[in-house]
Formats: structure tokens, sequence, C-alpha cells
């Protein structure tokens, strides 16, 4: 068994994906794809789902490591304000090597602030800096560097 992928369903995929290749690196894997029919609806219980989207490789990993699943489906459900502390999937996270320099990207290409950028010593691990943003769409993401400050 292995871990395999990470699915953000969109309100505008091609956009969203841009988003995660110009600020964290992810590689678009080919193919594209538009899915549709019986098996999909009943996979995903979603009376006539229709999906399109792409992989993203995740960085960090090489040509067989996870990947972000960007899809939106023809007809998305609204979803409520994301709060760090919602219960379900939270957020996803990246190593980054300056976690005020990213979050100012992140800001720059449509994201919001979550929380301030903080540092702390967890203990029997090391010194992390860490700031809680959003992407365009709102899903949250953790931005995190561990050794010195901005490492």
């Amino acid at each position: 068994m292995k871990f395999k992928h990470t699915n953000i369903v969109a309100k505008d995929w091609k956009k969203l994906a841009k988003f995660y290749e110009d600020i964290f690196g992810c590689v678009r894997v080919p193919p594209e794809r538009h899915l549709s029919g019986a098996w999909l609806e009943k996979g995903t219980g979603v009376k006539g789902a229709e999906i399109s989207g792409a992989h993203l490789r995740l960085p960090g990993y090489g040509e067989q490591g996870p990947t972000l699943e960007m899809f939106q489906y023809l007809k998305n459900e609204k979803k409520p304000s994301p709060v760090a502390n919602r219960e379900g999937f939270g957020h996803i996270a990246f190593e980054v090597k300056d976690v005020g320099k990213v979050m100012e990207k992140v800001l720059a290409h449509g994201g919001k602030k979550v929380g301030e950028v903080a540092t702390a010593v967890v203990e029997g691990v090391g010194k992390l800096t860490v700031v809680y943003v959003a992407d365009p769409e709102g899903n949250i993401i953790e931005l995190q560097a561990w050794g010195g400050e901005q490492d």
C-alpha cells in the first residue's frame, strides 16, 4: 500500500493548478482528464458526475511521487469559509526555505492570510517557523521552515 494523491475540488481548476505550479513548483502530469459516466457516478456517489482536471506532481519526491489532484465538477457544491479547526481535512503543508517570502508570493498571487508568521521550539524536533495561508479558492496551506528562523 502507498499514498497516491490528495484531491482539491476547485471552482476553476486551471487557475488553481497554475497557482500551485507558480508558487510551489508543482508539475502537471499528463493527461488532462475529462471524466463522466455511470462508473464515475457510482464511484463518487454524485448523480450525473462529470469532472475535468489534472494531477500535479508535488515537489521533492521525483517522478513517482504523490500528486495533488485538481478537479472541477460540472456542478460543484458550495463550501463554508475555511477555518483551521474545522473537523475533517484541514490543510496541506509545504516545507519552504523562507516562510515570509513564500507567504508574500502566495498573497501576491491571490491567496489570503489565515494566521501570522510564528516561531517556536518543538521539543525533540527543533525550531519551527510556520504560518497558515489560503490559496485563491480558500483552501488552507501551511508554510513551514525547520532550523533557523528563516532557514
